[in-house]
Formats: structure tokens, C-alpha cells, sequence
């Protein structure tokens, strides 16, 4: 099938407004559509009642990731701007996605004594030689770097101390995202208390979000089924817990596609989580077979994403783009500071 054309299948309409442009506040007052894939039947509820909806004795597997200030407004030697978005390290350079063409050569200062030399660039993404230790990245996107939220949060009221506060679950523990694993954002500290009163568990594990959950599809990841790859990570005793509890038929919640692709990463071929850290490329889409998440946890995601490829291969795509258009219809905000959504 021609990339477009499987692209379109992944297509829906939704009205500017629906955009959410702030998270609702408190968190865990967001709206909830639940869907049963057993009975196909449709429940709307707020999410501080998402333990009401859990099968029994659910484990929620949940990303500790941290967002890092990751996006940075800079000058060329000529004082024109330039945005960079800060993507990872290779071999002592930086590499960053850039909203313009830069030479090869070209300097781009963060102030008159830090700046970054363009060694190469490729789709968008520059590869930078640094004027600081490339190991520093993290203490200078502190001092330089913003919030990295979306593009499609054009008008959003929150300045950027909120952002910070606000673009980042409540339990992020490991610095290393350029964008939030967003199903997390609906969690509060008294939400998470309350599911575990009620006998639920929650276990943590780690993918540094990047390009591979939220770049743009192109042809040829469609063609080799593989994303940009991520690193996660899994704690041996975390992965014990998680497999016995498996083993036992206790069901595994995923929060997030994060998660997702981070347990179905690790799991091998009989379900077994072995392979506890490393980067993945795995791209979930239709005819996959889930071999570790039971049910999901997630928001509502952009069009012709290969995130609403995932939820479409977890509960099918008709039933998929039907359930968003019930949400919309409905007054649900989409996006990353949306709405949320269990798939069970």
C-alpha cells in the first residue's frame, strides 16, 4: 500500500478547539472514556474513579522518565533565530532537531561563550560539534533550555515556570525525555494512593522518550518496520515482580504507549520480560500480537501517528477512530494535555 494512502486510514477530523492548551486541574479531574474490548462496551467517567474500572488485582506499569528543558532558542553569527530541540549524543557531539537549513560550518550561540558547529544535517535533525564537554548537555539545557511542549499547544496560558511543573508526572524520577510520556500527566499523589489502598500495584520502568514516539512517520520506517530508536530500562527486581505477576494472571495495565513499547520490548517469545535494557525501534502496528500488556492506559493521539497505529493494533482501528469520534463529540480535549482513555 502507498504511504499516503496508509496514512489516510489513520486520519480523523476534530475541531481546533478540542486541542487541549493546559492540563486539567486538579490532574486526576480529566474526563475518562473506557472501552471493553470484550463486550464493546463504551463508560465516560472522570479519571479519579479509574480504579473503579480496572480488572481486579490489576498491576499499572507506569514511566519514571523525566523531561528535560530540551528545546532551546538560539542566534546564528548573523543574529537570525534558531530553534533547536535537543534529541541525543553521538560520539561526543550533540545531535538536534532544527526548525531551519543550516551550513555546514555554522555557528549557533546560546549566549557570546557557548555555542554549537554544525558538522552535518539530514531531515532535519543536525548533527553539532559542542564548545562545552558534551557530557554537560544536561546542565546547559537547564540554564538555556525551555519546556519542550508540542507544537499544536499554540495558545496555551501557562508560562513557563508552570510548564515545567505541569508538562511532567507527579512520580518522574530519571531525567532523559524530550517530550512527556503524557497518559502519566493525568496521575496525582492522592490518585495513586487511593489505587493502591484498593489492591492495585504500581511498578515503574524507564523509556527516555524521542523522534521514535513522536517524529513524523516516513515511507521507510513504514517499509522496515522499525521507529527511532529509544532507550529504556527495567530494574531486575521490578521485572521479577512484573513476571510473576504475570505468570500468575494477574493483568498488566500499561500507562501509556511508552510502556507499551518498553514491555513489549523486553518480553521474549513466551512472555517473559528478559531483555531489561536497551534501545528499541519496535513499531507496533496493526496484526501485532501483544505478548505482556493486558490493557492500556493512554490519550488521544494526533492523526496519521504511528502512537495511533498502537492503540489501533491493541483494540482495532475502526473501533479506534469510532471511539474518538465519540470522545470529540462528547467535548473530550485531545492531545497531550487531553483526556484520557482505558483500553481493557
Amino acid at each position: 500500500m502507498q504511504f499516503e494512502k496508509l496514512l489516510e486510514l489513520y486520519d480523523y477530523r476534530f475541531p481546533e478547539k478540542a486541542i487541549a492548551q493546559c492540563p486539567a486541574s486538579p490532574r486526576d479531574s480529566a474526563k475518562l472514556l473506557i472501552y471493553d474490548r470484550k463486550t464493546e462496551k463504551v463508560f465516560l467517567d472522570v479519571f479519579r474513579n479509574l480504579g473503579d474500572h480496572l480488572p481486579p488485582k490489576a498491576v499499572l506499569v507506569l514511566n519514571e522518565t523525566k523531561v528535560i528543558p530540551a528545546r532551546i532558542r538560539a542566534k546564528k553569527s548573523t543574529g537570525g533565530k534558531v530553534e533547536l530541540l535537543y534529541v541525543g549524543e553521538e560520539k561526543g557531539n550533540l545531535r538536534f532537531m532544527v526548525n531551519r537549513k543550516i551550513r555546514p560550518g555554522e555557528k549557533i550561540f546560546l549566549d557570546s561563550r557557548n555555542f554549537l558547529t554544525l558538522v552535518d544535517q539530514k531531515e532535519g535533525i543536525g548533527l553539532f560539534e559542542p564548545s562545552f564537554p558534551a557530557r554537560n548537555i544536561f546542565g546547559v539545557l537547564e540554564k538555556f533550555g525551555e519546556t519542550p511542549i508540542p507544537p499544536y499547544i499554540k495558545h496555551s496560558p501557562l508560562k513557563e515556570p508552570e510548564l515545567k511543573e505541569k508538562y511532567q508526572a507527579v512520580f518522574a524520577r530519571v531525567r532523559g525525555s524530550v517530550a512527556a510520556p503524557t497518559a502519566s500527566l493525568h496521575f496525582t499523589k492522592r490518585l495513586m494512593a487511593k489505587l493502591q489502598k484498593s489492591g492495585f500495584d504500581l511498578k515503574f520502568v524507564i523509556l527516555h522518550v524521542n523522534l521514535g514516539t513522536f517524529a513524523k512517520l516516513t515511507p521507510e520506517q513504514i517499509k522496515r518496520s522499525k521507529l527511532h530508536e529509544e532507550f529504556y530500562e527495567i530494574d531486575p527486581g521490578m521485572a521479577a515482580f512484573l513476571n510473576k505477576a504475570k505468570n500468575q494472571g494477574r493483568p498488566i495495565v500499561a500507562v501509556g504507549t511508552t510502556v507499551v513499547r518498553t514491555l513489549e520490548s523486553a518480553s521474549d517469545a513466551k512472555g517473559n520480560l528478559t531483555k531489561l535494557s536497551g534501545e528499541t525501534s519496535l513499531f507496533i502496528k496493526e496484526g501485532y500480537r501483544f505478548r505482556f500488556v493486558d490493557s492500556l492506559i493512554t490519550n488521544f493521539h494526533v492523526p496519521k501517528s504511528s502512537l495511533l497505529m498502537l492503540v489501533s493494533a491493541f483494540a482495532g482501528r475502526k473501533q479506534i477512530l469510532d471511539l474518538y469520534r465519540k470522545a470529540i463529540a462528547k467535548d473530550f480535549r485531545i492531545f497531550s494535555f487531553g483526556d484520557g482513555m482505558l483500553l481493557k
